[in-house]
Parts: C-alpha cells; structure tokens; sequence
C-alpha cells in the first residue's frame, strides 16, 4: 500500500490526496509536520505532529516538507511532483493520456504554487493560525488586494472552458481548485467571479474534493 506523509491541513497534502481518490490508490496517511499538530499551530503553545526532522524522514526528503509518499519504495516529494506521478502511474484519465493536455493542466498546478499559494499562506496565518496579538490586519488587506487580480485571471481563462485543460477534468484542477475553495472559506470582499464559482461548483462534487477538500475543518484550523 502506498505511504503518504502528511497532514490534513496541509494544501499541499491535500492535493496529494485528492489525487491519490482519483487514481483509486489504497494509501495510508501518517500524520507528519513542523508547525502543526492535534491542538493547532505550535504558535499556541501546542506539539506538531512531527515526524519531518527525523532521520529516517530526511533521508527520504531532506527539505523536511509534505508531503511525501513511498510507493512500493519509489520515494517522492514536491506535492505537484506527486499529483503528476501518480496522474501519469495510475490514472491517464487524469490528462486524457496526452502530454500536451498535461502541460496546460500543469501551468495551471505551477502557476497555484508562485500566485496563489504566497498569498494564502498569509491570509491563513494572518486569519487562523497565529495567536490573535501578532496578526496584522493591514498584511490581511494588502494580500487581499494583490490576490483578487491573479484569481481574475483564472476566472477569464475559464470563459470559455469548464476545466483549467479544457472541456474535460484533470490533474490540473486539483491545486488551484483547493486553493480557490480556501480562498472562498476566508470570506473576505471580492468581486463577483462567475466563471470561478461555476468550476468550483463543478469540482466540488468530485469524491475526493468531498473526502479531503471539503471540511471547513482541513482550511480554518
């Protein structure tokens, strides 16, 4: 059975597992990180769960991130990375077994990683996970303003299609669709996005956004 190091929190092992649902991979989770744990953030004074500072986890992946998977000791890091191997290992539905369509799905994983992800991982901190005293209100609106247009932008791409590769879901939905669904649990003032809620809508009925995208819990926690 495939292993999986992560946790349910994690954006980044989010993905992973939405993607492990999809390829209809049997895994088995095991609750790993530096900053967070059963009772929260460890800036409240709470154990992370761990795991990512021992040896045996650095020789697997020396940057101490999640997640990592172990498949059949086929060892991967980097959560695109994964999404990718097991897309093309298990599941070529998820890029109609065509390299092309796996390059436009995965700019679209890519471009989660450097325009979205920055901005959340503030608004997260900012709005959830740090110790009221030390959030900055003004660090939470200037992340709100400078992320409204790199969302406008994934919205007029969808104009004319219902998925970020085309007609057909992929891989490539899986990153951007679990950071637009944190972004909107946030609920802070945003501009109408017609073509983003449609193909959130769309997404959300999948089982695997269900199992481990869905909860409130995995996003404002």
């Amino acid at each position: 059975m495939l292993k999986i190091w992560g946790r349910p929190t994690s954006i980044c092992t989010q993905r992973a597992l939405w993607t492990l649902v999809e390829a209809d991979v049997p895994f088995e989770l095991t609750l790993a990180s530096a900053t967070m744990g059963p009772n929260g953030h460890v800036s409240g004074g709470g154990s992370a769960f761990g795991h990512v500072n021992s040896p045996e986890y650095r020789s697997m992946n020396p940057h101490g991130t999640i997640p990592t998977i172990d498949d059949d000791g086929y060892i991967l890091w980097e959560s695109n990375a994964i999404c990718r191997y097991l897309a093309q290992t298990y599941a070529p539905q998820l890029y109609g077994d065509d390299v092309k369509t796996l390059a436009h799905a995965s700019q679209w994983m890519d471009w989660t990683n450097t325009q979205l992800e920055p901005h959340l991982h503030t608004l997260v901190m900012h709005l959830v996970r740090m110790q009221e005293a030390d959030r900055d209100p003004a660090a939470v609106e200037q992340t709100r303003q400078e992320i409204i247009p790199e969302l406008a932008r994934l919205d007029g791409h969808l104009a004319d299609k219902s998925y970020v590769a085309g007609d057909d879901f992929t891989v490539g939905d899986i990153p951007p669709a679990c950071a637009v669904y944190r972004w909107f649990l946030f609920d802070l003032e945003r501009p109408a996005m017609p073509n983003l809620e449609a193909w959130q809508a769309r997404v959300q009925g999948r089982e695997g956004f269900q199992r481990h995208i869905a909860s409130p819990e995995n996003h404002l926690a």
